[in-house]
């Protein structure tokens, strides 16, 4: 194996997270002070400096030529990593501004978890920039390690002790998963590099390239369905979903907030990697169209169901997890449509995650401030009468769950749009029966974002609102609506960058 000190340099936004969050967590044994908040602080500024690094590299990263492999082809610097790598540092800035308010009012002030955050957003780095599946396979295990940690930190709430046992099970047995459909890829390809560039030549080569000429085509078949299953627990895709709920409800709101957005993105960022380009096309002998055949009946149950299953709920975590779980569904579309060859795929998955993140960390933020101590305000019956008290606050929520739903001029409107339009474009409409499947949920998911609406709206409260206030807390709640909006109304801006 092979280093260069160069590489250091494409690595900023990588090991800033990192130096940071091992800093933090050794700091927290020093600590005296029972106000995180300067915690906080250090942690919004190694996520700004990682960002404004990612943003810097993305500039000096051409868009042709071969791409730049580091560390012995164990890691990729291209434009939709380093714009992936900002997304996670970013939005690991927004938990982190939300956090110390929801920790002071519901007592769990614990100076580690910013270090926990850091390291585990560190982890969703690696995912963006993996160009080997040993790569893919450290990354996810860094990030869900510091988010099991994290969801169990209320210490005194029995639903959180359940929620962090729960995903660490769950997650520990899609580990399993993952390490041996990696195992079996490994056995019909003889190697794990995901890409690579011949020494001495600007020759680019694959792994599908190696594994469509292998002769263990049984091995390639199980590895992919293994690497489905593995994927399938990440992004709590049906039928690997049942831990969603449970652990976002029992999560503090914060911490449902980055595990919504941040883990679920940098999930789909490996599978761009792994089945965009390891396993791109049909080099997974399993029906008419690959791997795609069972992933996109997995989309089609993962839309239906979550949609179905948040219109019965009265919570609004849970009803959040269900959405989350039917936004998973839409994102396996564009991973599909990426498989099947799509040329706009990627950039729409991209835009996709951004739409998505923002309007997640937006809505979760609102719900932190709603909520006070002894009352989360939970209950969609809880929400009554918002609108009157306090209006922008109100506004902010509607115009974050209009995106949820899909509805312009909102990013969640041209995310899926972006997402269908991909699938369209595969050869024959081999997606189109899935593009229907998604349009139809689309609809029905408008149901119960608006009983939301309907009761900070037409509703009275029963009592007045004591609102746990911030001005980290309100500055998520001003800039993810205007970000929402923004997204809607200059979408070429954002497709320019990204693409």
């Amino acid at each position: 194996m092979s280093f260069e000190l160069a590489d250091l340099g494409y690595l900023v936004p990588y090991l800033v997270l990192a130096v940071s969050g091992m800093l933090l967590v050794l700091a927290e044994a020093f600590y005296r002070s029972k106000d995180r908040s300067a915690l906080m602080s250090l942690t919004v500024a190694g996520c700004v400096v990682s960002a404004i690094a990612s943003v810097v590299l993305y500039r000096q990263i051409g868009d042709s030529g071969p791409p730049r492999l580091l560390l012995s082809d164990m890691l990729v610097a291209d434009r939709t990593g380093y714009v992936l790598s900002a997304l996670f540092a970013v939005t690991t800035a927004l938990a982190a501004l939300g956090s110390p308010a929801h920790q002071r009012e519901h007592e769990w002030q614990i100076g580690e978890y910013y270090g926990v955050m850091l390291l585990s957003a560190s982890g969703m780095v690696m995912l963006a920039h993996a160009a080997n599946l040993v790569t893919v396979f450290l990354g996810i295990e860094t990030m869900s390690l510091g988010v099991y940690v994290m969801c169990g930190m209320r210490r005194r709430s029995r639903r959180g002790n359940e929620a962090a046992m729960k995903y660490f099970l769950i997650g520990a047995f899609a580990t399993g998963f993952l390490m041996y459909g990696i195992a079996l890829i490994y056995g019909a390809a003889g190697t794990t590099k995901i890409i690579w560039v011949e020494p001495g030549t600007d020759k680019i080569h694959v792994l599908a390239t190696a594994l469509s000429s292998s002769k263990n085509a049984s091995l390639v078949w199980a590895g992919g369905l293994l690497l489905i299953v593995a994927f399938g627990f990440k992004v709590a895709a049906v039928p690997f979903h049942m831990w969603a709920p449970d652990a976002y409800e029992g999560a503090p709101t914060p911490v449902t907030g980055f595990m919504a957005a941040a883990v679920k993105a940098a999930a789909i960022a490996a599978m761009i990697r792994v089945f965009g380009t390891a396993l791109g096309g049909d080099v997974v002998p399993v029906g008419p169209r690959g791997w795609a055949s069972p992933m996109a009946i997995v989309a089609a149950l993962t839309i239906t169901i979550g949609n179905v299953s948040a219109v019965r709920q009265d919570n609004i975590k849970r009803m959040l997890a269900y959405s989350s779980i039917s936004h998973a569904g839409v994102l396996l579309v564009g991973i599909c449509a990426l498989g099947l060859g799509s040329r706009t795929a990627t950039t729409s998955l991209v835009y996709y995650l951004i739409a998505y993140s923002f309007t997640t960390m937006g809505a979760f933020a609102i719900v932190a401030y709603v909520g006070a101590r002894g009352r989360e305000r939970l209950l969609v019956d809880d929400w009554a009468g918002l609108g009157a008290q306090h209006p922008a606050v109100a506004l902010a929520m509607t115009v974050l769950l209009l995106s949820f739903g899909g509805v312009p001029p909102t990013g969640g409107f041209f995310g899926k749009f972006y997402i269908f339009k991909a699938a369209m474009e595969v050869h024959d409409g081999q997606l189109l029966w899935l593009v229907v499947f998604g349009v139809i949920n689309s609809a029905i998911s408008i149901y119960y974002y608006l009983r939301i609406v309907t009761a900070m709206y037409f509703r009275d409260a029963n009592q007045p609102f004591a609102p746990t206030r911030s001005a980290g807390l309100l500055f998520v709640i001003v800039l993810c609506p205007l970000l929402v909006l923004e997204l809607g109304i200059m979408p070429g801006w954002w497709l320019r960058l990204i693409g």
